[in-house]
């Protein structure tokens, strides 16, 4: 009787043990892939498109922070599917490759509303990039665009809330303290224009959405990421490109998002003729393109 009750316990000892390994397994897997890689860009794309079978408790904000892209990304490669309760056993695609912004001097962090993704060139001479999915300013509080520079780095920063919320919000404290209550997360990087900050966030959904009041918020894990390799000093380009353009291996790839519903054909097509690729681009492919707006790089030469 003894030696099967020891039996027993033993037996539910190596189970729960068992259970618990692989538990922290997935965890460990799951914030290796949360954290963004460096990746290599060749010709001005890089990454690489995923393909994830739905599960039963999946949605498509949930997968955007496993496989580290925005709401406004994975929605978009993924029209028509239900964000929330997707159907189980279809698949869907995750948007994990992108044409680099426009921009002269790739150095730096560079930031593109359109795309709500955030670009930064480590050691640009090796080609390599980290990209971060963003949330960006709301309508009416947009995030400016220009060139800035970092002027402070801050650990678990208290949040001095502007009048201008406090008096939407007259509830609010003047200072929230650090905690996991302060909508800036645990890390903030100051830009050199006005109160705009780059941080992380308590509410993690808000990525890949215009929810900020002028702020970019990072994924809480992207954000400490980001902290770590950026020194004060460093240059910040934020740009609006809702169209961007590359070329590889002689095929014409254009990438093109949703930006405020605006209408880009005539953008489009002037980008494409600056470049001098217009005469290669198939013209039905292009209007495809320009519908779907998928934010997908899509090949659209002329065959």
């Amino acid at each position: 009787m003894i030696g099967t009750k020891v039996h027993t316990m033993i037996r539910s000892y190596v189970v729960r043990t068992a259970a618990y390994l692989c538990f922290v397994w997935v965890v460990v897997l799951f914030h290796q892939r949360a954290f963004a890689a460096e990746i290599q860009f060749r010709h001005g794309v890089g990454g690489s498109t995923e393909i994830h079978t739905v599960g039963a408790d999946d949605s498509l904000v949930e997968l955007a922070r496993r496989y580290d892209v925005g709401y406004n990304e994975i929605e978009a490669a993924n029209a028509g599917v239900d964000p929330v309760i997707p159907d189980a056993g279809i698949t869907v695609t995750i948007p994990g490759k992108w044409i680099l912004p426009d921009i002269q001097a790739q150095k730096g962090i560079v930031i593109n509303l359109a795309e709500m993704r955030l670009y930064y060139f480590d050691v640009p001479s090796r080609g390599l990039v980290e990209t971060f999915p963003v949330g960006i300013g709301d309508e009416g509080w947009d995030t400016p665009t220009g060139t800035f520079h970092i002027i402070e780095k801050i650990v678990n920063p208290a949040w001095h809330v502007p009048a201008s919320i406090r008096k939407q919000k007259p509830e609010l404290p003047r200072i929230v303290p650090s905690g996991p209550d302060n909508p800036l997360g645990t890390h903030a990087l100051r830009l050199s224009v006005g109160t705009v900050l780059i941080h992380g966030t308590d509410r993690p959904f808000g990525i890949g959405r215009r929810v900020s009041h002028g702020c970019i918020h990072l994924y809480p894990e992207d954000i400490v990421r980001l902290f770590r390799k950026v020194r004060v000093g460093a240059r910040v380009v934020i740009v609006r490109q809702p169209v961007k353009v590359a070329t590889v291996d002689n095929r014409v790839l254009v990438e093109i998002h949703a930006d405020k519903n605006e209408e880009l054909e005539e953008e489009t097509v002037n980008f494409l003729e600056r470049k001098g690729l217009l005469d290669r681009v198939d013209n039905r492919k292009l209007q495809k393109a320009l519908l779907v707006r998928s934010g997908v790089p899509t090949d659209i030469t002329r065959n």
